[in-house]
């Protein structure tokens, strides 16, 4: 299977560690093993953690660890005087709206934070108007501004192609030029994520010849199976101390079946479609509650079948 990252030797990135490891000698060389108690194994602990309490996204998970490992070999690599990769670390997040992306950027930025690639970690998240000015020289200083505000973390830009729409006037064009720019003269400062449909973001790719190069890691979100969508939907239930009663249950994943064979993938929002229905139905319950004045604990925390709404229903 084709690997779900492409690493390109493109910068370099210094980090400092705790050198407490196990070496095995193998041959002339030395291999290096976390050992319970080092700052690489609670770390890795610690990631496995966080990427066991999301839904699916199995090859994202092993992406992000295959990530720290890259990271950490490097620097041992370089500790022994052997070569070592330089480390560039901007991404791409390609798929389909509500499969993760901006969880699993939340999660790296973390994770660099703790290997001391990013000095703090934070998610700055933005969109096409966020950076795009209404006059010349508006737009280079607003993209500044927010990567000044990302420096030490991540710049999460969402839907990124909508910056190549326009043609050559639109000032679109000015905002991806100055982000090239500063992903090289401050690449050990800031990690820049970029999201967006994957069609999309393949076109968006063509529209500078410098982007992408500075992309080595690309990440494939797959949308969600109905069994996926159903255990987000009961992690979100729970989370608020409700339950779902079995016709609930019953009724929400017909729906997510039908819907699913329904929809363009383009127009399924996967995990927000989940959300959005829980909401819903949240506020649907609690009409009924009020209107039979039911407030036993029972009934507060039960959604019942009535209570479940579609996005395209009226409540």
């Amino acid at each position: 299977m084709e690997q779900p990252f492409r690493m390109k030797n493109n910068g370099q990135i210094s980090i400092t560690l705790n050198p407490k490891v196990k070496t095995e000698a193998v041959g002339e060389t030395k291999a290096i093993v976390p050992v319970e108690g080092s700052v690489e194994h609670d770390i890795l602990k610690e990631i496995e953690e966080d990427l066991s309490s999301l839904v699916g996204l199995e090859d994202i998970k092993k992406v992000v660890k295959e990530i720290y490992a890259w990271i950490i070999v490097n620097k041992k690599r370089e500790e022994l005087g052997l070569k070592a990769g330089k480390q560039v670390l901007h991404m791409m997040f390609k798929g389909n709206p509500g499969t993760g992306k901006t969880t699993v950027a939340r999660l790296i930025g973390k994770l660099f934070h703790k290997v001391n690639v990013l000095s703090k970690g934070h998610l700055i998240e933005c969109e096409r108007a966020d950076l795009v000015g209404e006059y010349i020289g508006h737009t280079a200083q607003k993209t500044r501004d927010l990567i000044k505000k990302s420096i030490g973390g991540i710049l999460f830009i969402d839907e990124a192609y909508s910056l190549g729409r326009g043609g050559e006037k639109d000032f679109g064009k000015e905002a991806i030029d100055t982000l090239v720019k500063h992903m090289e003269d401050r690449q050990h400062e800031f990690v820049l994520i970029l999201a967006g449909y994957s069609r999309e973001m393949e076109g968006f790719l063509a529209l500078n010849p410098g982007l992408q190069s500075r992309f080595p890691i690309i990440i494939e979100f797959p949308d969600y199976t109905v069994d996926q969508l159903m255990e987000i939907g009961k992690q979100m239930i729970k989370e608020k101390e409700y339950i779902l009663s079995e016709e609930a249950e019953r009724k929400l994943r017909d729906h997510l079946l039908q819907i699913k064979n329904t929809y363009q993938s383009t127009r399924f929002s996967n995990g927000r479609y989940i959300r959005n229905i829980i909401e819903k139905s949240i506020r649907a319950q609690a009409m009924r509650l009020l209107i039979k004045n039911q407030y036993d604990k029972k009934e507060l925390m039960t959604i019942r079948s009535s209570d479940i709404y579609f996005p395209d229903e009226k409540a």
